[in-house]
């Protein structure tokens, strides 16, 4: 069975809410600006995700990777967005050649760029 951003969200946070109770429903929606009832419903999966706004908020909240949130939403960061637009076929094609190749490969590609190999 998939995993939910709402199961997700709540799994991370009930396990920091056992070490510190700064991490009730309540104060976590209050802290990222959404009412209790609606990361309530959110986490039960009874709502549409977060905006991207929001979930990135949660994510810093609760030590998460915001792309692995965004993701778990269906979505991409507005930041992810621009770098395609910029180059839409390049990533588009660069995308569908990557989907099925293994991990330490894509890994091995991003080490190159960021160390200027190319």
């Amino acid at each position: 069975m998939e995993l939910t951003i709402g199961k997700y969200v709540r799994d991370k946070r009930m396990a920091l809410y056992a070490k510190d109770r700064a991490f009730s429903l309540r104060q976590v929606a209050m802290r990222i600006g959404i009412e209790p009832s609606y990361l309530s419903k959110v986490e039960r999966g009874e709502r549409a995700p977060l905006s991207e706004e929001k979930i990135v908020a949660l994510a810093d909240e609760l030590g998460e990777d915001k792309d692995v949130l965004l993701a778990m939403s269906n979505k991409v960061g507005s930041d992810i967005q621009d770098v395609i637009r910029k180059r839409p076929r390049l990533f588009s094609q660069l995308l569908r050649e990557l989907k099925d190749a293994p991990d330490h490969a894509v890994v091995s590609i991003i080490r190159e760029v960021r160390d200027g190999k190319w």
